[in-house]
């Protein structure tokens, strides 16, 4: 952070950026309505968009994960924090991200460590409001979530605010880094950052960042729901039938085509396929009966606890659920990972490999350049470009060992501990000089 923080040209995009929020207020409202319909909790708690939060905590660590996958990476941190003693407060955008910070805490809740809460919309009132109430100690913002009035209402609040397991992917560094480089500018209004690598450090310190800390890949030390492993322990034979057997995970739209012609072309091999999105359940399953092929939704044969109702005769499981990605995955032997076949980029590897399934990803992997490139540098990652190629990678999948996936993740483990390790060299070094680096301990 510098004295001259904003700068000019920041501080006259701000100023656009509040009066977008006022009008666009109604919009956004309209949205969340709108989305819940189909998920109700989009429309619960309303006032706490406007962060008015009844705080039952204080002063306790803001923890900031928008979704699902960026709770589940911050879960194994949560847990260290309050082993340290901390209680933890946990803010959310999407129902999903809530739902699984109150199901993986329900005890530290109700025992008054732990408490939930939507995000305020990024406005500095909201903030303002937010803040007053929990006085945070500090905050850590999971991946690369970079907020405008967050980031200057905490700074004004005097709350240190970091950035932690980010990356900063190469098309995003590129473009922020053009023109007026707003986007890249704001991340001068974080108080650090705890980051997947020395490449991401290297960027974050182009875009105005200091105090950064190498702390590798939270996901990697993320908890495995034992009882999903064990429920596809059960089942597996039984809809497998001895089978090559394949699990797709978080499809996007405009790839369903590829996917689901490379199952028609490979017919004696079993499939899960998983969307990554709940509300294109309905539409995969449609165009899954449109190809002919025999499917059957997870929620129509499988009950709560995962055990079987009546299992038919099929070639693909709709995996039509949220939170059970470990279950769909201990049913394959190998991943194709959802992403990777749009240019938005292909999703999380690490889900995979911690069960020691080798992964498949298509072309576009900007997104998980780490730890995607290190992964097929290992060989336990097969990086395809086409169709053909990953209809090949079906057919005949190249061989994996154990050894090497068990390898390989053992090299990348640890992030939460290098976190806590650096978490009191970061608060001991607000602020940061301008241009300072820390050569020791992967600090910069």
């Amino acid at each position: 952070m510098t004295d001259r923080f904003p700068p000019l040209r920041l501080r006259i995009a701000l100023l656009a950026y509040g009066l977008a929020w006022w009008f666009m207020l109604p919009v956004v409202i309209i949205y969340l309505r709108v989305r819940a319909r189909k998920d109700a909790d989009y429309g619960a708690h309303l006032a706490e968009r406007f962060g008015l939060v009844r705080a039952r905590l204080r002063n306790p660590v803001w923890v900031h994960a928008v979704s699902l996958g960026e709770m589940r990476s911050a879960t194994p941190l949560i847990r260290a924090l309050l082993a340290q003693g901390e209680c933890v407060l946990t803010t959310h955008f999407t129902p999903a991200g809530r739902r699984e910070a109150v199901r993986e805490f329900a005890t530290e809740i109700a025992a008054g460590r732990v408490q939930v809460a939507w995000v305020p919309f990024d406005m500095g009132l909201a903030y303002a409001a937010f803040l007053r109430r929990f006085a945070p100690k500090y905050g850590l913002v999971m991946e690369i979530e970079i907020w405008p009035r967050m980031i200057m209402a905490a700074r004004a609040r005097g709350v240190p605010l970091f950035m932690c397991n980010a990356q900063y992917p190469q098309k995003s560094f590129d473009k922020d880094m053009a023109g007026w480089g707003l986007r890249a500018a704001l991340t001068g209004g974080f108080a650090g950052g705890f980051v997947k690598s020395a490449l991401q450090a290297e960027r974050f310190v182009a875009a105005g960042l200091r105090n950064i800390h190498v702390t590798g890949e939270m996901r990697f030390d993320q908890p495995i729901p034992q009882a999903q492993l064990e429920a596809a322990a059960r089942l597996r034979d039984r809809l497998v039938a001895g089978r090559p057997a394949f699990t797709l995970t978080s499809v996007v739209e405009g790839e369903d085509a590829v996917y689901i012609d490379m199952i028609r072309r490979v017919p004696d091999a079993f499939f899960v396929y998983v969307p990554r999105a709940p509300e294109r359940f309905d539409a995969v399953a449609a165009m899954l009966e449109g190809a002919g092929l025999r499917f059957a939704r997870r929620s129509e044969v499988l009950d709560a606890a995962l055990g079987a109702r009546d299992l038919p005769q099929i070639d693909v499981l709709l995996g039509d659920s949220m939170g059970e990605m470990y279950f769909y995955l201990a049913l394959c032997d190998r991943a194709i990972v959802g992403g990777g076949f749009v240019t938005k980029g292909a999703h999380n590897i690490i889900e995979p490999l911690a069960l020691r399934k080798p992964v498949i990803v298509g072309p576009h992997i900007w997104t998980i350049a780490y730890p995607a490139q290190e992964a097929i540098a290992a060989g336990v990652c097969h990086h395809v470009m086409t169709e053909a190629e990953l209809l090949e990678a079906v057919q005949a999948p190249m061989v994996v060992t154990d050894d090497q996936i068990a390898g390989f993740y053992a090299d990348h483990a640890g992030a939460v501990d290098r976190t806590l390790a650096a978490l009191p060299r970061a608060l001991a070094g607000l602020p940061a000089p301008v241009g300072a680096v820390e050569a020791s301990g992967g600090d910069i």
